[in-house]
Formats: C-alpha cells, sequence, structure tokens
C-alpha cells in the first residue's frame, strides 16, 4: 500500500491520484467565503421568510411570554433538540411551568418545520432517529421516516410533555447580557407579528435570474404545485426546471422533481456517494421484537454507535448502509489515541477501510446508470468521511430519464445566472424555474465557531464579556461542550468538543440529559435558592480541552478531503501558527468517538462532584 500526496493510502495508485486531482480542482483561495448567506443579502432574504406561519392565529393568541416577565428556564429552540433539553428537565424533577421555548418557526420540528420539500426522509433510521419512542408508544410508519411523520412527532412530544402552551413562536433571540447582581439573563427577544396586512405573492425579481426560485428549506409549493403532504407537483408539467446542488437534500428532491418536469436541469460541483436505502413500512411484528425490552431504544442507539465508530457490540441491529460505512469513523472518531509519529499509519489504515466500500458504490454507479458519460460524472471521488454519504433507491435511476440532464461543473460550480438561464462551462441552459439546494452555512470565514455565532445572538457573561469575542481569542472553552466560564447558567449543544455521530438526535439527547442532571444536582444541593448559579471553572474548561487536544490527532485524516463544511472548503488548518494550531484542536471532537464520549458524560455524573463546575446559592 502506497501514501500519497495529503496522506492519501489507497491499494490502487491510480484511484489514489483520481482522489488528489478532485480534490484539487476544487480547491478555491476564497473558502467559504465564495457562497452567499441568503439571510445577509437585500436581494435573496426574502427566501428565509416563513411560508407555513399563520399570523393572524398567532396574533389573536395571547404570548406565552411579555416584557418583565421572570422565568426559569429559556429554551431556544422548538426542535427535536430544545424538546429534548426540555423534555430532559421534566424528567430531572423540574416543572413544566417553568419551562419557555421559543423559535423564529411557526411550529414545533426545527429543521423538519421548515423542510418540506418533496421526498423528504430522515436518512438515519427513525426506530432511533426519532426520539423518545419508547416514551411516547409510537411505531414510526417507515424504516425512514418521511418528513410530515417527523414534523408530528415533534407535536407529540410537546403535547406528552406538556410543552405546547409554553412555545413563542415566530420569534428570534437577538441578546443575551448577564446581570451579576440579579443572577438571571436579560434576554432580547424580536416577534414577528407578520405584516401589516394579508400576505401577497412575492414575485421578485434577482439580480440576474428573473424565473420563478425558490430554496428547498422554503418549498413553495404554489410555484410547484402539490402540498407538503401531497407531492404532486403539477405545475411543473410544462416547466423546464433546475436544482442545484447534489448533496443529501438533492438525493431525496431530484426524483419528485423529474416525476413532473417537463425537463429537469441538475447542477453538479461534487457527486454525492449514494447507497442502496432499502426503504420499508414497518412491519408490527417486527416491531413487537424490537421494542419488547425496557430501554430499547438507547440500546439500539448505542448498538448502531458502535458499529459507525468500528467497534461493534453485538449484532448489527440497525443493519443498513450506515453500519457498514464504518469508515466513516474516519469524521466522528473511534477508540484509541493516535500519537503524531503515528499519523501516517493511521491515515493508510482508514482509507484501506473505506477503499473496498467505494469501489462497491461506484461500480453500483455503472451498473443503474445506463449512459456510461452520465455514470462516470456520479462516481464519487473521496473518501465517506469527507462528505456525508446518502442512501436513496431511485436517485440515480432518475438519470436513465429522458427529461433529466445532468449538468456536471468538472468541481467548479456554475459561471453565472442570466435573465432566463443558467450558465455552466459557457453553456446556457433556459430555465422558467430555479430550485436552490444549497445546504446551509455551518461556518463561515472569520466566525468564532461558538454556539451563540451559529445562533446569530449576541450573547455577553461576566463584566459584559462577547462570547464571540472569547472564543476568537482563547478558541473553543467548554466544559463536556455545554457550558462555559464566565457565561452561569448557560447551556448549550455543542456544536464543538462533544462526541458526534450520523444520528444527531441521540447526542442531543445525550447532552440534555447531562446538563439536566448538573441542574438537578446543583439544585439538590443548595436547596430551592431562585439565584443558584452554575458555571464551568477556568480549571475545568483546560482540562477538557487537554483531554479533546490529546485526541485531536484522529482527525488528521480530513485534511485531503474534497472542499466541503467538515474542512471549510479546504482551507481548515491554513496559514495557523503552533499556537493556533493547537486552539483549532482544542475545538474538535471527541476523538474516540461516540460511544467513549457518553461514557466519559455517564462516569463524570456517577462521581457525584461536579468537577469542573462552581455552584454557588446567592440568596
Amino acid at each position: 500500500m502506497e501514501i500519497g500526496d495529503a496522506g492519501v493510502a489507497v491499494a490502487d495508485p491510480a484511484i489514489r491520484q483520481k482522489y488528489i486531482e478532485e480534490r484539487n480542482k476544487r480547491l478555491r483561495a476564497d473558502g467559504a467565503s465564495q457562497f452567499l448567506k441568503l439571510a445577509d443579502s437585500t436581494q435573496f432574504k426574502y427566501l428565509e421568510d416563513d411560508p407555513w406561519v399563520d399570523h393572524a392565529a398567532f396574533n389573536a393568541k395571547t404570548p406565552v411570554l411579555a416584557s418583565g416577565d421572570d422565568i426559569k428556564f429559556l429554551v431556544l429552540g422548538a426542535g427535536y433538540g430544545g424538546l429534548l433539553f426540555a423534555v430532559h428537565l421534566i424528567e430531572a424533577g423540574f416543572n413544566a411551568q417553568d419551562i419557555r421555548i421559543v423559535d423564529s418557526a411557526g411550529g414545533f420540528g426545527g429543521t423538519w418545520y421548515w423542510n418540506r420539500y418533496p421526498g423528504l426522509m430522515c436518512d438515519v433510521e427513525s426506530y432511533i432517529y426519532m426520539p423518545l419512542l419508547e416514551e411516547t408508544g409510537y411505531m414510526p410508519r417507515f424504516k425512514y421516516a418521511y418528513g410530515p411523520e417527523l414534523r408530528a412527532h415533534a407535536d407529540r412530544i410537546a403535547d406528552r410533555w406538556g410543552l405546547t402552551d409554553k412555545a413563542l413562536f415566530r420569534t428570534q433571540c437577538r441578546s443575551a447580557r448577564w446581570d451579576d447582581a440579579a443572577k438571571r439573563w436579560a434576554v432580547q427577544l424580536e416577534e414577528n407579528r407578520g405584516p401589516a396586512e394579508p400576505k401577497k405573492e412575492i414575485k421578485t425579481t434577482a439580480q440576474y435570474f428573473k424565473g420563478q426560485h425558490f430554496h428547498t428549506a422554503r418549498w413553495n409549493y404554489g410555484i410547484t404545485g402539490g402540498t407538503d403532504t401531497d407531492w404532486t407537483l403539477e405545475k411543473l408539467k410544462d416547466k423546464r426546471v433546475g436544482i442545484i446542488g447534489t448533496g443529501a437534500t438533492a438525493i431525496q428532491a431530484v426524483p419528485q422533481l423529474a416525476k413532473w418536469a417537463k425537463h429537469l436541469y441538475v447542477f453538479q460541483r461534487t457527486p454525492s456517494s449514494v447507497d442502496v436505502r432499502g426503504q420499508r413500512p414497518t412491519d408490527p411484528d417486527e416491531w413487537a421484537k424490537i421494542t419488547s425490552t425496557k430501554g430499547w431504544q438507547r440500546a439500539r442507539s448505542e448498538n448502531f454507535n458502535s458499529w459507525l465508530v468500528n467497534a461493534p457490540i453485538g449484532e448489527d441491529l440497525v443493519d443498513d448502509g450506515w453500519c457498514r460505512a464504518n469508515s466513516y469513523c474516519g469524521l466522528i472518531g473511534a477508540p484509541g489515541i493516535i500519537a503524531p509519529e503515528k499519523i501516517p499509519d493511521h491515515i493508510a489504515k482508514l482509507h484501506a477501510l473505506d477503499f473496498e466500500r467505494a469501489e462497491k458504490i461506484r461500480a453500483r454507479v455503472g451498473k443503474v446508470v445506463e449512459d456510461p458519460e452520465t455514470a462516470e460524472k456520479l462516481k464519487h471521488w473521496y473518501p465517506v468521511w469527507c462528505k456525508r454519504p446518502t442512501f436513496h433507491d431511485d436517485y440515480l435511476l432518475t438519470f436513465n430519464l429522458p427529461n433529466v440532464t445532468l449538468v456536471d461543473t468538472d468541481g467548479k460550480g456554475v459561471d453565472s445566472l442570466t435573465e432566463d438561464a443558467m450558465v455552466v462551462n459557457g453553456t446556457s441552459y433556459p430555465l422558467d424555474v430555479l430550485v436552490l439546494s444549497t445546504g446551509f452555512s455551518l461556518f463561515v470565514e472569520g466566525d468564532s465557531g461558538s454556539a451563540c455565532q451559529r445562533a446569530g445572538i449576541k450573547i455577553f457573561g461576566r463584566d459584559g464579556l462577547d462570547m464571540d469575542e472569547k472564543w476568537i481569542r482563547e478558541g473553543a472553552d467548554s466544559l463536556h461542550g455545554v457550558t462555559t466560564n464566565r457565561f452561569p447558567n448557560l447551556f448549550f449543544p455543542g456544536p464543538s468538543q462533544i462526541g458526534v455521530t450520523a444520528n444527531f438526535t441521540y447526542t442531543l439527547s445525550l447532552l440534555g440529559a447531562h446538563v439536566a442532571a448538573i441542574l438537578a444536582e446543583a439544585e439538590r444541593r443548595v436547596g430551592s435558592s431562585n439565584k443558584v448559579t452554575v458555571e464551568a471553572t477556568k480549571a475545568g474548561e483546560d482540562e477538557w480541552g487537554g483531554e479533546l487536544l490529546k485526541r485531536a490527532s484522529w482527525f488528521a485524516v480530513m485534511r485531503g478531503c474534497t472542499p466541503s463544511y467538515v474542512n471549510r472548503e479546504g482551507t481548515a488548518g491554513q496559514g495557523l501558527d503552533m499556537e493556533g494550531q493547537i486552539k483549532a484542536a482544542r475545538g474538535a471532537p471527541w476523538g474516540e468517538g461516540i460511544v467513549s464520549f457518553a461514557e466519559v458524560l455517564r462516569a463524570w455524573q456517577a462521581e457525584g462532584k461536579l468537577r469542573g463546575l462552581q455552584i454557588e446559592a446567592n440568596i
């Protein structure tokens, strides 16, 4: 086995060279700054408007929060994450009456509220992805649940734990400032009560393209026909439709668009790896067996995690494409600390682990897609840890249809938009409708990486310290990825310094339970003081950062990846001095994987010492 540039090790030197070439052609000096953030654009900001909310109905209700209210727990976000944090607080003994949830959306669901595009489904088995199935007694209809069912489950959770009337929707948190005397966060919220008159259909001319257009996270069924529960897109029958992007969203939306569009153009920068999905309805008899043991969902989730980190525990319970992608541990970590001198061997082993699976997926493309030239363009040329793998039973078959054209940009993206067409490699593709399947901003140039920066909130802790400024100066600093020094009574779910897995609701539940355990123990120690403060110590932060630093060498394999969000479009680590590299490494995920991370948190809880935290009762 040979080791090539950037540590790429594969069995075939030709494949090695192909990986390098495909990576290099996609590298750009401007990195993540090449992308336009729609929310900051005066021309495209309307694309983030909520098409689902009923402003009149909300305005007729008495809000659950008003100026001057003093509440115990304010949860920002009404998706699965916010709901899980709230539920774990209730299960730890706190009262639902003391909880308020705030979200800019018009309902519960988070990403499943906003995303309603045709074909939408979760890409992780619903039996482990949909949280609290055991507690609610709900049986998902399919092995991989579709969007409407996922959204309805969020409502089910809210109803089951008495949270339905505890949420203030259409509301954004603009800032939060710690008041040390009152031991309270002074929070500024902004409620969107809708236009002064009924909404009218928006027909705005963009900078270049005058046709109809929308983002997949705000699907416009007024343009396509159909609804979020009926994917009959009859208004596209006489339309030339273009979709930009071939990531996880497009994989699901493209087959639905192809059924109805007069002609569909799929504009591709980098192909996804597409494995078999194996979608099927849930069999009640099988479900009865799966759920027959108390604690089945956590056990099934942790079994799934063990297969992902290539350290399987017992038989493969989920038994799908994720569980056979054990080289995905290159992105999420696995047991074992990699010494610096062992990095080349580590990279070589991971590439060898990935090679056979990658070859099978590329071979499948050649078998399914009839046109050889199109098939070649749909093959991925990177390891599985470089771009989230996808799974679908119909996506590749779509390119055999006569009304579907793949427009491959050879890694460079589209050239430009004119008034009525997309231009790629000098060729104009006339369009009537443009669908932006361009994803979401995870990192932007110069950001701090803090939780508040991700949420678009300014947070000021003790002595007016700006959290973004702290993280820019010191790097990611937290205890267990959930709380940070000088910001008492503030808790967040990463995204830095935590364990990660493909099933993010598991991580959210793990962190929610951890925070609830911290708060319950803190209040037990000091009684029912209304002014208790819980704060990470600097020593606790430093110790946690040191543990992450020990394990950061695992992620050296990422430096050979094609540009994507996982490596900041290929710019991660560039131009950093030694101090900068150490700061970046301290902000990495837990290098030994999610199974180890969960064990560390539970062992810490079992100690009962709240090590790394300072608890004060301020009477």
